[in-house]
């Protein structure tokens, strides 16, 4: 139990490192959470300083996932792995390093997933880029492939109540983390269907 506990707290410290903020402060940018959507995170990132440090972001959130990943695989029980995913998009969107506003957790999902299930995670990113390429909205995009990642975080778990939940957690906790994007779409799309 005490293992368990210091991983997930392990992995809430790990997502409470944010890149974008910390890259921000570095090159003397402000903080990037100032800006646009107000989120840490690589589209914020890509809006405010373009595609060459957003990649870099993106890259170090996949890394530092990756490696919380393979330490929950090592330490923790089969069905308790995507419970420390859970406290690391936690970290990631509620960092106690830079006043509990972070990022929305997306990448850290899928870095995380990586190495846990493999082919959901490449299938995820293909799900992403097709509905991008038909919506032109980042975050419906990432909803779709966040639901994939649940999905093969727990078929490759077994579907295991406790992996079911924390992968749901997760999945729910990212769909949290958007809901501005969510009332802004709405807000915009309204008038519009209202006219028809």
């Amino acid at each position: 139990m005490g293992t368990t506990l210091l991983i997930l707290f392990l992995a809430y410290l790990a997502g409470s490192v944010n890149f974008a903020v910390i890259f921000f402060k570095l090159t003397g940018k402000g903080d990037p959470r100032r800006s646009f959507s107000g989120n840490a995170g690589t589209t914020n990132v890509y809006r405010q300083a373009g595609i060459k440090w957003a990649a870099v972001v993106f890259l170090l959130d996949i890394g530092r996932a990756i490696s919380v990943a393979f330490m929950a695989v090592y330490f923790l029980k089969d069905d308790l792995i995507p419970w420390a995913c859970f406290f690391l998009v936690l970290g990631n969107s509620f960092p106690c390093f830079h006043g509990f506003r972070g990022g929305k957790g997306v990448a850290n999902y899928l870095g995380f997933t990586i190495p846990v299930a493999p082919l959901a995670a490449a299938c995820s990113a293909v799900i992403w880029l097709i509905v991008y390429g038909i919506v032109r909205i980042p975050f419906v995009a990432s909803f779709f492939m966040v639901f994939v990642l649940a999905c093969g975080q727990s078929y490759i778990l077994h579907w295991q109540f406790s992996a079911v939940a924390g992968a749901g957690a997760t999945f729910l906790l990212i769909l949290f983390n958007h809901r501005k994007n969510i009332l802004n779409y709405w807000k915009t799309t309204e008038p519009q269907a209202s006219r028809k």
